[in-house]
């Protein structure tokens, strides 16, 4: 077996957006970030203006509504980029692959691979059925628990899995499930987060409103059994299920413009939007139902979180984990 683990350097700071107290003003909004975004829509409860699936309701903390659609299409462009493109596992193009992406959101990694890989059969699964309508011939969606007893016809030849982060009771049996439903020689990949906030050089403290408001969300998460820090234990899980051949890589994602390299300054760039934008829907279902915070205390949290994701000078990031490897060709 074979492990390689690439480390995450410390993010160079661009000292050209470092400011004084004087010269920044977190009451003066950046423009530049703004986007618009096209996503399905369909009918489903509303909750505190906010849209969440209907099967098996409430197993799934955010909203499947047009905000969150796009916000999820923002994170399909940083993961993308952060990694150099769809999957890292190495998989061949021409090869006529089953190919299973397990909570498959939006639908757009599937779609692409589904593109990318024209002689393969994708099937995305989802708790909730707003996938795209319109797809190409070789890609397919259903409505699925993942934690589910699995009934598919046939085993796959490659299983992917991304951003389930305080989405999985169970992670170890999901793995395991993974396994179970790959043919020998068969790839998995898991991407995923550690969703905690921080910075490498002090300057996202305990007491700020951001630090506040999100690492009450993901102990939140946490009280519920559903890990917001899956990515670092991605490759111990993968190794006890029996897979070979493993691959871990351990990318730091920046939030805000704030770094030096023009891709990193441009992921992080996007990584502010979604975060900036996707805040009332990240926050409410766990904020209201979990911690039966008031509406109008969380939008007070907020107001002052948002101050903070717009200052320069504080240099808050989160870590994104890849693990990918091979299913033996024979029981070991």
């Amino acid at each position: 077996m074979t492990f390689t683990s690439i480390p995450a350097e410390p993010i160079v700071v661009d000292d050209e957006l470092v400011y004084s107290d004087d010269e920044y003003d977190p009451s003066v909004p950046d423009s530049s970030y703004a986007t618009s975004l096209a996503s399905s829509v369909v009918n489903y409860p509303v909750e505190h203006g906010r849209r969440y699936h209907a099967y098996r309701a409430g197993t799934y903390v955010r909203p499947n509504d047009e905000l969150e659609m796009q916000r999820l299409h923002l994170l399909h462009v940083i993961m993308t980029k952060i990694i150099g493109g769809l999957q890292l596992a190495p998989i061949q193009p021409k090869k006529k692959l089953r190919i299973l992406d397990i909570g498959t959101g939006s639908g757009e990694w599937a779609i692409a691979m589904g593109e990318a890989f024209p002689e393969a059969s994708v099937l995305g699964n989802d708790l909730s059925a707003n996938m795209p309508s319109f797809a190409p011939e070789n890609v397919k969606f259903e409505v699925d628990d993942v934690e589910s007893p699995w009934t598919h016809s046939a085993k796959f030849d490659y299983i992917f899995s991304r951003y389930m982060a305080a989405s999985i009771l169970d992670w170890p049996k999901l793995v395991n499930t993974v396994y179970e439903n790959l043919n020998p020689g068969g790839w998995c990949e898991f991407q995923d987060f550690d969703l905690t906030y921080y910075s490498d050089d002090g300057s996202l403290k305990l007491t700020d409103p951001l630090k506040v408001w999100h690492q009450t969300l993901i102990d939140a998460a946490a009280s519920l059994n559903r890990d917001p820090n899956p990515g670092s234990k991605l490759e111990q899980w993968v190794r006890d299920a029996g897979f070979v051949d493993i691959v871990h890589k351990k990318y730091k994602i920046p939030i805000g413009p704030w770094a030096k390299d023009p891709l990193l300054k441009e992921i992080g760039a996007w990584n502010f939007q979604q975060i900036d934008g996707g805040a009332e829907g990240l926050s409410l279902r766990l904020y209201t139902n979990v911690l039966k915070w008031k509406e109008q205390d969380i939008h007070a949290l907020l107001k002052k979180a948002r101050q903070d994701l717009r200052n320069p000078n504080i240099h808050a990031q989160f870590d994104f984990h890849v693990v990918y490897a091979r299913k033996p060709t024979t029981d070991v």
